[in-house]
């Protein structure tokens, strides 16, 4: 088991947390100093870079704290990326926690930790939503449920992806066939994996999650991968009804932004 053996957490498995970055100088250092600032030190930072343009490595050098590793290479998009960090991860568990998004304080990550254990595969919280000033936007439009199932998911991504850590050895690379929802893909194969009774809920916030993503700027076509996932998991017919009843929810978030 790997462990990074310190005062402050050494008692617990190592967690990796990977932060995929392209262009991302403008937004990871709140990533960064969200998870520079944790209570639990038992984890690795990995920042995953596709070769980036900007100033994302200078800034990821700056910021970088002994449990940092860097790598920066061309890659053929987020999910190859992710699949990159999953590879290279040495923690038992991993979460991905991307540029602009981070941890809800300095406690977040000793919450997951405490819930770790031979008997736990993932755990998971809520999110809010924030805005590029860190303003609190709102909350998920979708609640986490009490009991994670594979059925859960057959009614869309009820946990947010950054706040859901997996153990690793369940974990399965993303189907790069998907462009904007191969998470959505992965999470599902995460819970098929395993069953309600390895699965905790955190009961808190854990996660400030920047909107202004990849997926939300690629509503129409992620929308239409998550319909296709669907149908693959959970049938044609669930999937269809599930999709009729997002239609007004889509609607009121395009009137009302939440």
């Amino acid at each position: 088991m790997a462990r990074i053996e310190n005062e402050k957490g050494a008692d617990r498995p190592l967690i990796s947390v990977v932060t995929i970055t392209y262009n991302a100088a403008r937004t990871l250092p709140v990533t960064m100093e969200s998870v520079a600032s944790q209570t639990f030190g038992n984890y690795e930072h990995l920042i995953i870079d596709g070769a980036s343009k900007d100033d994302t490595l200078e800034v990821a050098s700056r910021l970088r704290t002994p449990a940092t590793r860097i790598v920066s290479e061309p890659d053929k998009g987020l999910y190859d990326a992710m699949n990159k960090g999953l590879h290279l991860s040495r923690g038992e568990y991993v979460l991905f926690l991307n540029a602009g998004d981070a941890f809800a304080d300095s406690e977040t990550l000793r919450d997951f930790a405490e819930e770790t254990g031979p008997d736990v595969d993932i755990i998971y919280g809520d999110t809010l939503i924030v805005d590029a000033d860190r303003r609190v936007i709102s909350p998920r439009h979708l609640s986490v449920p009490e009991e994670l199932t594979f059925k859960s998911f057959s009614e869309g991504m009820l946990i947010c992806h950054q706040a859901f850590m997996v153990r690793r050895d369940i974990a399965p690379d993303y189907d790069l066939q998907y462009r904007f929802s191969a998470d959505y893909d992965w999470t599902v194969k995460c819970i098929k994996a395993t069953s309600p009774e390895r699965c905790r809920n955190l009961h808190r916030n854990v996660i400030h999650y920047l909107s202004d993503g990849l997926t939300d700027n690629n509503k129409v076509a992620s929308l239409k991968e998550r319909y296709k996932i669907m149908c693959r998991h959970y049938g044609t017919a669930t999937a269809t009804m599930r999709h009729i009843g997002f239609l007004p929810r889509a609607i009121k978030r395009k009137f009302t932004g939440k």
